[in-house]
């Protein structure tokens, strides 16, 4: 989507070790404008599938999710990395997921009240590197027995593992912005 690859040329910064900083309009300061036409754009790509039910990460993923949610007339559902004492007796279905800016592993959950064999789930997040945040959110949706219609993601690192791994699982992965190369020198090239 050129909007996408047109913002992350303007304002997107490459850090070293292959970080991508788009903080001034996707994952800090959020460019509303920007993230409804994604939105739009997600829901041009997947209104024939019957999506339910759209499921994210906090806290991302949340923006998109919440936007792409407004076409589709749906809920979205996010996973939760810390389960706060409110959550009282829930059944929760689990899994471990790396956080590959952070380093870090979190364990995501979702309610079974929240998710269930009747969801029809788009899969939507804002980044797509080495699939583990995609792979943690199909796992939750296989404990639950829903069906997955497909992943979408804001901007793909097509360079690196993660698309090919979710693509492998014959799960429909659909990216706005695939980048197809990033040096620590600033330069991007995308995907054709």
């Amino acid at each position: 989507m050129k909007l996408i690859e047109d913002k992350i040329r303007a304002c997107g910064e490459v850090l070293p070790g292959d970080v991508l900083k788009v903080d001034c309009f996707l994952n800090h300061q959020i460019d509303v404008p920007l993230l409804q036409e994604a939105g739009k754009e997600f829901f041009r790509r997947f209104s024939d599938s019957g999506v339910n039910k759209i499921l994210t990460v906090e806290a991302s993923g949340i923006a998109v999710a919440c936007l792409a949610a407004e076409h589709f007339r749906c809920e979205v559902l996010f996973a939760k990395k810390t389960v706060g004492s409110n959550a009282g007796g829930d059944s929760r279905y689990r899994a471990a997921c790396r956080s590959y800016t952070k380093g870090k592993v979190y364990e995501l959950s979702v309610s079974s009240r929240y998710l269930t064999p009747n969801d029809r789930v788009l899969i939507l997040d804002d980044f797509l590197a080495e699939g583990n945040a995609l792979n943690a959110l199909l796992s939750l949706c296989e404990q639950a027995g829903a069906s997955v219609v497909g992943c979408g993601v804001i901007i793909e690192k097509a360079y690196q593992s993660g698309g090919a791994l979710i693509r492998s699982r014959g799960i429909r992965v659909e990216s706005l912005a695939r980048i197809a190369s990033m040096s620590e020198d600033g330069a991007l090239t995308f995907c054709e």
